[in-house]
């Protein structure tokens, strides 16, 4: 019953039977980083490493990942498998390299966490809403240490303005608040260092396991007191992914997570004159005419724009990768066909 504790649900066990025949077990993975995995199967928690050929096709595991393992002692399993995932977060890896880095996985729940404090930014917000709603994932912004603002309702307002669901908290105090959402949940936490994130999980978690530390007094920014990415089960049900506070947040989305995220700005784009309307200086642009009234916000559609260009530039960058990759494919397989008996003359 533990791994039903922690989502695994008939359907999961329905797609698990395959593999349920070849001698393997259930499991998910709570702990990856450098290529060190630990995982929950039914009898415990083993440490576990993936089959050369998860390395060789690039599937390796990500936290949260439901898997098929198979058990070798007392302590110790081999990953063979990864079942698909329902949702997952991923970003642009960190680095020059254009390459997706999956951030969690099975995720029913992100809540975005954001310091009611100098870390408050609407801008990074919207950045966040855009990861959440390519993961497929519902998302909760969690406005936290609400105690520390004058007025919170005014920033509350803004949120409320550009997201689906917003709750304001004061984790030092309590999280009960919270409670009601994340029950039976698999939950993942997003958000800045010293945004109040591994408070939060303490008290989710009704004991201190995640280290806490003072933010900076002038900036309201912390040090990343969460270093790796790892599934704690939930006293109540679920389970809980606590994320390290990211120095370099880059989008890995689509146009359409992002159109989501900016719907009325998308929806006053569908009304103006020219299909192909860039909105800058088109005769008859809705857009320019709404900026010009009023009726959209002037940062809402730079901030558009500028994630717009990001993701282009994103796409760009995978389409020249993508054909670098066929390139150097189709270049073995004429250099192997060269070199075999069958094709020389």
């Amino acid at each position: 019953m533990f791994l039903e504790n922690l989502g695994a649900d008939e359907q999961l066990r329905h797609l698990f039977h395959p593999y349920a025949q070849q001698g393997l077990q259930l499991g998910r993975i709570c702990f990856a980083s450098h290529e060190q995995y630990s995982v929950y199967l039914e009898t415990g928690l083993y440490d576990a490493l993936p089959t050369g050929r998860l390395r060789f096709d690039d599937t390796l595991p990500a936290v949260g990942d439901w898997v098929a393992a198979r058990q070798v002692d007392q302590t110790f399993a081999l990953i063979e498998e990864v079942l698909p995932r329902r949702t997952k977060f991923s970003r642009t890896a960190a680095g020059t390299g254009n390459r997706e880095q999956v951030i969690a996985a099975n995720i029913d729940l992100a809540l975005i966490v954001c310091g009611l404090d100098h870390d408050f930014n609407l801008r990074r917000l919207e950045r966040y809403l855009v990861l959440a709603r390519e993961s497929r994932a519902a998302a909760l912004v969690v406005l936290n240490k609400f105690d520390l603002c004058a007025d919170p309702e005014e920033p509350a307002a803004q949120v409320r303005a550009i997201a689906p669901a917003v709750l304001l908290l004061s984790a030092h105090k309590s999280v009960a608040p919270l409670l009601p959402f994340v029950k039976g949940k698999t939950v993942a936490m997003l958000g800045s260092s010293g945004a109040g994130k591994s408070t939060i999980a303490n008290g989710l978690l009704g004991e201190n396991k995640q280290e806490t530390a003072a933010v900076r007094k002038h900036d309201s920014r912390g040090r990343h007191t969460t270093t790796s990415r790892m599934l704690i089960p939930l006293p109540s049900g679920g389970a809980l992914i606590d994320n390290p506070g990211m120095r370099e947040l880059q989008l890995w989305a689509s146009e359409s997570a992002l159109d989501d995220v900016f719907a009325e700005i998308t929806t006053v784009a569908q009304n103006c004159h020219y299909a192909d309307c860039t909105h800058q200086s088109e005769p008859k642009c809705a857009v320019q005419a709404a900026l010009a009234s009023g009726l959209l916000d002037q940062a809402r559609w730079q901030s558009y724009q500028k994630l717009e260009k990001e993701l282009k530039f994103q796409q760009r960058a995978n389409d020249k990768q993508t054909m670098l990759a066929e390139k150097q494919k189709w270049k073995a397989i004429h250099k192997a066909m060269r070199h075999h008996p069958k094709y020389r003359r």
